[in-house]
């Protein structure tokens, strides 16, 4: 399979990115848990424009590794493997089943019960932990693989982001979100009369995130739009879509994602944190991430090629597809995202976070030895069909 320079650089960037968002976790909650505890938090606390630094984080910088994911989806429905309906329906609806299966399941321990509201939590994978996962597998791992898990993680993100918008909104202000979407009209009118220049769109970018952010539905959302708005043309290295993205890899998987690790992974673990485990929600959280994604990724992947709706690339099987599957559980910074909207109880959100934390180590060691042995046995030629 043919792999784009822009992918390549993604992956690479995403790969080390997710270890360096590993060890700012580690760091964070080793500061925290320390004497240093009241200092560090203080940080992420201190106001500015009447806001706390965590809030300009989570609702200001996230808005641009949004606009990352959305580019990076634009170009799989443009030219990459969303492009072809056949080859993108696998991801898609194995997407679908990582969504559905996990939010069921934590739904059936929680429903009805005022913890109801984290069925969103176990839903998305994190692209940047997955990859760097799967990254540590090394040239063993076969391209189509990589795109698989590329793709269907990207479309993960795009699921959380549309159950961000319709249930973790309380109560809308129309007349700024009628501010904020004619502002994305106005940048779609700039893209048909084939303005190429950035500024006018990063600029318009600010004013709908603002509005956005006054509106009551999450300012994120802002950064997806953006995204479809930014001229993509023939998606080569000269086009304003491939110039915007290849700029931003960086500073999102090196800056922004280890900002928002240090700044939401402030959790006093208390002495009593495995009963925490125990609660609804946190298992809720558990099962969903570490059984119900490679089980609802797997098994719609299955019925999608039973069905003929899609196929298996050639080089790859089903044991290949279940690994992934398992690094789906890797919920990490979209779960802690949704946590943060789901919850307003400090309990609530600190015993989610580390229901989250352990639910993706558990994930992410899962699937790399599930994958490690499935590839080491492929080495010493295995002669086990792949079908």
């Amino acid at each position: 399979m043919k792999i784009t320079k822009l992918f390549n650089d993604f992956f690479h960037s995403e790969r080390a990115g997710g270890m360096v968002l590993m060890g700012c976790t580690v760091f964070s909650l080793l500061l925290t848990n320390s004497f240093l505890h009241e200092s560090y938090v203080h940080i992420w606390e201190y106001t500015i424009g009447g806001q706390p630094v965590e809030y300009w984080v989570n609702d200001g910088l996230m808005t641009i590794f949004f606009l990352l994911v959305g580019l990076e989806l634009e170009r799989e429905v443009y030219i990459g493997e969303l492009s072809n309906v056949k080859l993108a329906l696998l991801p898609v609806i194995a997407a679908l089943g990582g969504m559905l299966v996990p939010a069921g399941l934590h739904y059936l321990l929680n429903g009805g019960t005022v913890t109801q509201g984290g069925a969103g939590i176990p839903m998305a994978t994190d692209i940047a932990f997955a990859l760097a996962a799967l990254s540590l597998l090394g040239n063993r791992v076969p391209a189509s693989l990589k795109v698989f898990l590329t793709a269907l993680a990207v479309i993960d993100d795009l699921g959380a982001i549309l159950v961000i918008a319709f249930f973790y909104t309380d109560a809308l202000a129309w007349t700024n979100l009628l501010v904020a979407l004619s502002v994305f009209g106005a940048l779609l009118i700039l893209n048909r009369l084939k303005v190429r220049n950035l500024i006018p769109y990063l600029a318009g970018g600010v004013v709908m995130w603002y509005f956005m952010l006054h509106s009551g539905i999450h300012a994120t959302i802002s950064g997806v739009l953006l995204a479809f708005a930014i001229p993509f043309g023939n998606g080569d290295e000269k086009s304003t879509s491939y110039i915007l993205q290849q700029r931003l890899h960086r500073p999102v998987a090196f800056m922004i994602l280890p900002l928002f690790a240090l700044a939401n992974t402030c959790v006093v673990i208390p002495n009593d944190w495995f009963q925490g485990l125990l609660t609804s929600n946190s298992m809720g959280i558990l099962l969903g991430l570490v059984v119900g994604k490679p089980i609802g990724i797997f098994l719609f992947s299955f019925l999608a090629a039973q069905l003929k709706l899609s196929a298996l690339p050639g080089d790859l099987n089903w044991k290949h597809i279940f690994g992934v599957g398992i690094l789906g559980g890797i919920g990490f910074t979209m779960s802690i995202f949704v946590t943060l909207l789901a919850f307003n109880d400090p309990a609530f959100i600190d015993t989610s976070k580390i229901a989250i934390m352990i639910a993706s180590v558990m994930a992410g060691l899962g699937g790399y030895l599930w994958l490690n042995v499935c590839f080491s046995r492929a080495v010493v030629g295995n002669t086990e069909p792949l079908k």
